[in-house]
């Protein structure tokens, strides 16, 4: 039997980082770095925001968010090592860096928000 090669699923990650990046990232920054320091929108209280963050929902769409984040970090810094520095020759160790920074990267986002309540 052919072993089925592991590149659409990893394009499957990488446009699903992307979408949900592209959506929610911008409007996360905008708010918590932008509008609630400048007073343009009333920031939740202390006691609101930790009961969001600590509803187990919440934890795991934001874990969501980072894991798709770092495989489509690592899916867009794999070609660009491999096709636009041509590193074809280095294609294993650069597969095991992106991959590998995209697990580690999940494991610890994993740990730090479903361990932290």
């Amino acid at each position: 039997m052919a072993r089925r090669p592991a590149e659409p699923f990893l394009w499957l990650l990488f446009s699903a980082g992307g979408v949900l990046s592209a959506l929610l990232i911008p409007a996360l920054l905008f708010l918590f770095g932008v509008a609630f320091p400048l007073g343009w929108v009333p920031p939740p209280g202390h006691a609101h925001l930790s009961a969001v963050l600590g509803h187990p929902v919440t934890r795991v769409v934001l874990l969501g968010l980072c894991v798709l984040a770092l495989f489509h970090w690592a899916h867009r810094f794999r070609y660009t090592l491999r096709d636009g520095l041509r590193l074809k020759r280095l294609e294993k160790a650069v597969d095991l860096l992106c991959y590998g920074g995209a697990v580690a990267g999940s494991a610890v986002a994993g740990y730090l928000l479903l361990s932290a309540w």
